[in-house]
C-alpha cells in the first residue's frame, strides 16, 4: 500500500505533456491573508498546485501560479471564481491556458551582481552577456541593500566557463562586481574560506607596521608593492624586506598587534561563517607572531605564515624555517581541505596579491579582493569594493540571513559559541 501511495502522489506531481495546465499571474498591493484566498477560490475546482513563486517589492506583490491535475474540462468556472476573488482584494489577474508544465531548466548557474550603487545599466550589461551567450534569466532575489546592494539571477541554457569572461569584461568595463557559480548541489553544504590576511583581512601590511618601528617604513612598502604587483618573486622581497627588520624586539609584535585594523565586514564574515559550520583558514605571507595571536581572537584553528627569527630577545632579520610563498599558499589549501574533509571543489580562497594567485585558482572558487589587476584578470570573481562579507553573497547568502545568524548568536550565545569552536565537528 505505501508504495502505490508514492506512485500516486509521484504521477500527480507531474504534468505529462497535453495535460491540460493554467497559468496564472497575480499583482496588486500585498497584505496578510491574501494567499488564503485566493488558494480557497482554487481548491473548489480540486486543482492542483504545480508551481508557487512569490515576490513582495516595496509592499507590492507579484504571485505567479501553475495550476494542473484534474482541472474540470471547462474551467472558465474556476477563472471566473479566482477573477472574483481577486477583484475583491483589489488585483490584477493574468490567465494563460496551455499544456505541460514548466519545460526542463538545463545548464543552470548562478551570476551574482553587485554594486554600490547597481545601477540599471549595470543589469542591462550583465543581461546583455548572458542573452549572448544563450542564457535565460529564470529568477532573481535581492541579496542586501546595504553596504551595497546585491542581486542574484538564477540563469539557465548557459555554462560557468563561457559566461564568466564576457561577465568579467562587462563588469570591469561598466563598474560593477560580479561571480558566477554552479548553481545547484554545488552551491550546498559545508565548505572552507582561506584567506590571505595583509591587506585582506586586515586593512594593513604587517612588515610596513613592523618597518615604521625600524624607520624603514617606506622602503619597505615600495619593495611589498612590487612584489604584490608580481614585478619581483616573493621570496626575495621577503628577505630584502625582513632584513629592514634586524634589530627590533620582539616587544614590537604586541605593539603591531594592537595596531592592526580588520577589514569592514571581516568579523561579521568570520562569524557567520563558523555560526553556519564552515571552516575558515587563513594563510600569510606574514608573520605567525601576529598572525597566531589574531586567528585565536577571531576562533580560527587553520592559519600558517613565516616565522621570524629571534636570538636574545631581538630580530635578527631573518625568516626561520619554510616559507609561505604563491606555491606554498596553495599546497596549504590544500592541507586544511584535507583536514576539513573537503574536496577542493567546496573550497573558496580570498586574496589580493600576486602571492595568492595559485590558491586563487586552486580553490573552487578564487576572489580577488580589492586586488591587483593581474591577480583580478585570473581569479574566477573580483570584489572591488572594501566590505569582506560581500564573499557571503557570493555564496548565496543574504544580508537578512546574516542578520538572524547575529541576532540568534546574541539570544543564543552558548549554543553558537559551541558549535563555533575550532575543531570541534560541525
Amino acid at each position: 500500500m505505501p508504495s502505490q501511495i508514492g506512485t500516486m502522489s509521484g504521477e500527480a506531481a507531474v504534468a505529462r505533456p497535453g495535460r491540460q495546465t493554467l497559468a496564472a499571474t497575480i499583482t496588486g498591493a500585498d497584505r496578510p491573508g491574501m494567499t488564503v484566498q485566493l488558494m480557497d477560490a482554487i481548491a473548489r475546482a480540486g486543482a492542483e498546485v504545480l508551481d508557487f513563486e512569490q515576490v513582495v517589492v516595496r509592499e507590492q506583490l507579484i504571485l505567479a501560479l501553475l495550476l494542473g491535475g484534474a482541472l474540470p474540462d471547462d474551467i472558465s468556472e474556476l477563472t471566473d471564481r479566482l477573477a472574483g476573488t481577486c477583484a475583491r482584494l483589489g488585483l490584477t489577474l493574468q490567465i494563460s491556458e496551455g499544456l505541460g508544465d514548466n519545460p526542463p531548466r538545463p545548464k543552470r548557474v548562478v551570476v551574482t551582481l553587485l554594486g554600490r550603487p547597481l545601477l540599471a545599466r549595470h543589469v542591462a550589461a550583465a543581461a546583455q552577456v548572458i542573452t549572448d551567450h544563450g542564457g535565460n534569466i529564470d529568477r532573481s532575489r535581492r541579496l542586501s541593500r546595504q553596504p551595497m546592494t546585491s542581486i542574484e539571477f538564477w540563469v539557465s541554457h548557459a555554462d560557468v566557463a563561457d559566461l564568466r569572461p564576457g561577465l568579467a569584461r562587462a563588469a570591469a568595463e561598466a563598474g560593477f562586481d560580479v561571480a558566477v557559480s554552479p548553481a545547484g548541489l554545488a552551491r550546498q553544504g559545508r565548505r572552507l574560506v582561506v584567506m590571505d590576511v595583509d591587506s585582506t583581512l586586515i586593512r594593513d601590511e604587517v612588515i610596513e607596521l613592523l618597518a615604521a618601528h625600524a624607520g624603514r617604513e617606506a622602503e619597505v612598502a615600495a619593495v611589498t608593492a612590487a612584489a604584490m604587483r608580481g614585478e619581483i618573486d616573493f621570496r626575495q622581497s621577503l628577505h630584502q624586506r625582513v632584513a629592514a627588520l634586524r634589530g627590533l624586539p620582539t616587544a614590537i609584535f604586541e605593539q603591531v598587534r594592537q595596531a592592526i585594523r580588520l577589514t569592514p565586514g571581516a568579523r561579521t564574515l568570520v562569524t557567520t561563517l563558523q555560526d553556519l559550520g564552515f571552516a575558515v583558514g587563513l594563510v600569510s605571507g606574514g608573520f605567525i607572531e601576529v598572525v597566531g595571536p589574531l586567528a585565536l581572537e577571531l576562533g580560527i584553528r587553520h592559519v600558517r605564515a613565516n616565522s621570524l627569527e629571534v636570538v636574545d630577545g631581538v630580530l635578527t632579520g631573518r625568516v626561520q624555517g619554510p616559507i609561505v610563498d604563491r606555491a606554498a599558499k596553495a599546497q596549504i589549501l590544500r592541507e586544511f581541505a584535507a583536514d576539513e574533509g573537503l574536496p577542493l571543489s567546496r573550497t573558496v580562497a580570498v586574496g589580493d596579491g600576486a602571492n595568492d594567485l595559485d590558491m586563487l585558482t586552486a580553490a573552487g572558487l578564487g576572489v580577488a579582493f580589492n586586488a591587483k589587476p593581474a591577480v583580478r584578470a585570473s581569479a574566477d570573481t573580483a570584489l572591488n569594493l572594501p566590505y569582506l562579507d560581500a564573499v557571503l553573497f557570493l555564496l548565496g547568502f543574504s544580508r537578512e540571513e546574516v542578520e538572524d545568524a547575529a541576532a540568534a548568536r546574541e539570544t543564543g550565545a552558548a549554543g553558537f559559541a559551541e558549535s563555533s569552536l575550532p575543531g570541534q565537528p560541525h
